[in-house]
């Protein structure tokens, strides 16, 4: 299994867009993303950061149902 990696939230928020995500709204330095998986609505919001933190990044994976191995390969 591989690490979270840092990561700024450019990279982040293209590479979930490259999974489906949309952006709904920004507010202040926090992106909301929103995506519909069959009839549930997952929501997840980003901090606009260079870099997001490991941990933080981990959460929000975990929020979007998305593990470590898939988002790498969408990067």
């Amino acid at each position: 299994m591989s690490k979270v990696p840092s990561l700024p939230y450019t990279q982040i928020v293209r590479a979930l867009q490259r999974d489906g995500w949309a952006i709904v709204r920004q507010r202040g330095s926090h992106l909301r993303l929103q995506k519909r998986l069959g009839a549930e609505l997952l929501k997840i919001t980003i901090p606009a950061y260079r870099p997001v933190k490991r941990s933080t990044l981990a959460h929000i994976l975990k929020q979007g149902q998305l593990d470590v191995e898939r988002f790498l390969n969408l990067i």
